[in-house]
């Protein structure tokens, strides 16, 4: 799962593009299309988003329909989001990851 910087969760909305990396001066990556933001997987130049705490359950929100979960479902996953957002300093997608596997 990848987390824009524009706050959203990537899937299937990309463009190809190839970019100058210490690896090789035309690597292919990805980019988003709504943003236009190019990821640098290569260099791990992937920026960690940290958000607040009601726009990582809007992001949740967001995850939980993409992955079709139920309402009680949906009602565990939001608490673990907020358990985990209050006890470290996690990247969003970091929290939404192991939200999603303590389910």
């Amino acid at each position: 799962m990848i987390i824009c910087e524009c706050g959203e969760i990537i899937e299937g909305n990309t463009f190809k593009d190839y970019i100058k990396t210490s690896a090789n001066p035309s690597t292919p990556t990805i980019g988003h299309k709504k943003c236009g933001h190019i990821f640098n997987f290569i260099d791990q130049k992937q920026s960690k988003k940290y958000s607040s705490k009601i726009e990582l359950k809007s992001l949740a929100m967001k995850f939980a329909q993409k992955k079709s979960f139920d309402y009680v479902a949906i009602e565990k996953f939001l608490l673990e989001v907020d358990n985990l957002k209050s006890s470290g300093n996690l990247s969003d997608s970091e929290i939404l990851i192991m939200a999603f596997k303590r389910l």
